[in-house]
């Protein structure tokens, strides 16, 4: 009896199982209500942003490479005009071109902050980078409007809307992401690598140059894909800067157009059909770019996690 019993206490769920297994289901059901609620959000646009193509009968192909952006009109094809092409264009080329000015800055101010003067540069830069980042992006695009385009203007002439002005614009809004995770990415170098470097004899800047930035390359790509994902999806503050014309990029300086500033600026006036309906294809274009950022970043990580 006495065994029977004990054996009964020692099988019976004791509070702290029934709460570690309340724990678990609470912490499941979480999960699945953000993977169902992305998965909704993926559905719902792709529902809209598919029908131009199967409603409206227009070509991805010539959705994608067309150049003339008109939802209203008529091509040569009998199909409605919505060559996304020019928009695309100015995303990449604002995408990229920030991105490739914000690394060296980010890469220097992750260095002096971690390596060279470790308690002050934090103490100095990290308040900078955290007020940086707590700007909306309205007042980003209130600045380049009233000093960045002026400087445009005085310098290159024309209006000084364009794509250049939503370079310097991107540039300021991602460089303190890209600093941030750069600063992690090297602070995750292992110390034994510096201090086997120096001990081998190698300078400061030779460890530094050869070793740190070598080992904390995953991470320091990692952070530039991830500036250029938010890059790539800004809108309010490029939308400001960059002119809105709906024509190929033809240099920096002449007014252009993004994915996000033609979204933006043709949704609340959009007529339901086709306008719309071209509207939500752009969408959708901007959100698989984004899972294609997120998958270059995972493939970075997973690459650098292998060495």
């Amino acid at each position: 009896m006495e065994n029977s019993k004990l054996r009964d206490k020692l099988l019976s769920s004791s509070k702290n199982s029934r709460l570690e297994k309340f724990g678990k289901t609470l912490t499941f059901l979480c999960i699945a209500l953000i993977v169902f609620v992305v998965g909704l959000i993926l559905v719902f646009v792709a529902e809209k942003g598919l029908s131009t193509f199967f409603v409206n009968g227009v070509n991805p192909l010539n959705f994608l490479f067309g150049t003339n952006w008109m939802p209203g009109s008529i091509g040569p094809d009998g199909k409605p005009a919505v060559g996304a092409l020019p928009m695309f264009s100015g995303s990449l080329i604002v995408t990229i071109l920030s991105a490739l000015i914000a690394t060296p800055f980010a890469i220097g101010a992750g260095i002096y902050m971690t390596e060279i003067s470790p308690k002050y540069g934090s103490k100095i830069l990290q308040p900078v980078i955290e007020l940086l980042v707590g700007i909306p992006s309205v007042v980003y695009g209130f600045i380049g409007l009233t000093v960045i385009v002026p400087l445009i203007r005085g310098a290159f002439g024309g209006t000084g809307l364009g794509l250049l002005s939503g370079v310097f614009v991107l540039f300021v809004m991602i460089l303190p992401t890209v600093t941030s995770m750069t600063v992690d990415a090297l602070k995750a170098v292992p110390g034994h690598y510096r201090e086997a470097s120096l001990g081998l004899g190698a300078t400061r800047w030779q460890t530094i140059w050869r070793v740190l930035l070598r080992a904390a390359t995953p991470g320091i790509l990692t952070a530039v894909i991830f500036g250029m994902a938010r890059a790539f999806g800004e809108a309010l503050a490029v939308q400001m800067v960059v002119g809105n014309a709906v024509t190929m990029p033809k240099n920096l300086i002449s007014p252009a157009s993004t994915l996000t500033s033609i979204l933006t600026s043709g949704i609340p006036n959009a007529t339901p059909g086709i306008q719309l309906n071209a509207l939500w294809s752009l969408a959708l274009l901007l959100l698989l770019m984004s899972l294609v950022f997120n998958l270059i970043m995972r493939a970075i990580a997973k690459k650098g996690s292998l060495k």
